[in-house]
Formats: C-alpha cells, structure tokens, sequence
C-alpha cells in the first residue's frame, strides 16, 4: 500500500516585524518536518500547546504558504500533485474532491440554513440533491441535532451545536485525506463516541487522517501513529 499524502522538509516561518525590506524577527514554527500517511491510517500530532499543530494543518491545507523548499505531496484524481505553489485552481479542485478539514470553528454564510449548510459539500459535487438531503439529514440526527433547527441559519445556534454541524457537513462526503483539528472537543461523552465512529468509518472507507486531539479518549481510540512536534529546545530541557 502507498501513502497517499507525502511531505518532506516541510518549514514554516512567520515574519514579526519587517522594516525598509528588511526582516528583523522572524519566528520558525515547523522545521524540516517528513512523514507521510497510508490510506485508512490515522497520524495524531503529538507536543505541547504552540508546538506548530494548527499550523502544520493550515499549512497542508493550502491557508499558509511554507518556505522555500518543502514539498506537500497529494495523491489527487490517480495522480500525485504538488501542492506547495500550486494554482490556485489546483488547490481548489483539490479542496473539493480530495482534501478535507475539520476545524474548530463553523464559517457560513448568513441566512443558509443548517440543512443546506451541511448538504454543500455533496452538492458541489453533483450528488443529486435528494440523495444529499437524506445523508444530511441522517448525520445531523445522529449528532443529537433535531428537526426543529434544520430550517435555521447555524449562526444563531450554540457553539456546541455549530461544532456539530460542522462535523456533520465534514463527514457528508468521502474524502481521500482528512485533517482534524480537535474535532471532539467540548463535546459531550455521547456525541464524543459519535464522532469517533464517524472516523472509524471514513478509515475503513480509505481516507488517511492527521489529526490533533489533546482528549485521552479520542486519541486512545483513533491513533495508529503519532508524530511528535515537541520543539527540540523543550526536548532538550527534558
């Protein structure tokens, strides 16, 4: 079995303050890192709080752009593609059919309600619009949503329940490769064990997994390997 995402020498600055063109702090946030992910294969990031995890998910799904020599590569449509310097089309087409994100955080447009919220991702695809539906519908039930709120906009719902749908419109379609960033977290026990089945299933369908979790019981049951990101001053002071 091949991976179906590669990464080599993968680094990732932020400059703090630049005068006249000339850079005066800059802070390394990843650093020269290589891993790579086989198909139904969960890789958990593993350091503490400001080791660079979010920026390492941000980084592969195309939100930051990582120095000069770091290549991302993604098994994309039966071929792989090089994703750091891609098109902008390209990191699209690769959004829309081969790399997921889970974040933390539900973005939507104000005034789409929760049903059509959650169907989108099956829709751009040219699922069929009843066919959708019924998974959307099915996914919000299982995740505790009732009927009562499918007709509103998520914008006015909790922060709990707007995880929720975010997490239900993230497992609407199959997705070779997904990124999870604490998709767990403030989450009840009972939706908790929802979602990890949820990703149990997306394995068994094929996708590989990189994700961020700093609950016991969600990295307990969904880890194969990790990689640890703890940064080598700390390792150092160990």
């Amino acid at each position: 079995m091949k991976p179906v995402i590669e990464v080599t020498g993968l680094a990732k600055a932020f400059t703090l303050h630049q005068q006249h063109g000339v850079v005066l702090n800059v802070l390394n946030v990843l650093e020269a890192l290589d891993f790579s992910v086989l198909p139904g294969e969960c890789l958990i990031l593993h350091g503490p709080s400001g080791a660079g995890k979010s920026t390492l998910l941000r980084t592969l799904y195309g939100n930051y752009l990582p120095k000069a020599g770091s290549s991302i590569r993604l098994l994309h449509d039966g071929q792989f593609v090089e994703m750091v310097g891609a098109e902008p089309r390209m990191t699209l087409a690769v959004r829309r059919a081969t790399l997921g994100y889970v974040s933390q955080f539900l973005r939507t447009i104000p005034r789409v309600n929760c049903l059509n919220v959650v169907m989108e991702p099956a829709l751009a695809r040219g699922v069929e619009h009843a066919q959708a539906q019924q998974r959307a519908q099915a996914l919000l039930l299982r995740l505790g949503i009732p009927e009562s709120l499918w007709s509103l906009a998520p914008n006015t719902f909790s922060g709990g329940e707007q995880q929720l749908v975010n997490i239900a419109r993230s497992f609407m379609v199959h997705w070779p490769i997904l990124l999870l960033d604490e998709p767990t977290a403030s989450l009840d026990e009972v939706n908790r064990n929802v979602v990890i089945e949820l990703i149990a299933e997306a394995r068994a369908a094929g996708s590989a997994l990189i994700a961020i979790s700093h609950d016991t019981a969600t990295r307990d049951a969904i880890a194969d390997r990790y990689l640890d990101m703890t940064p080598k001053e700390l390792e150092h002071a160990c």
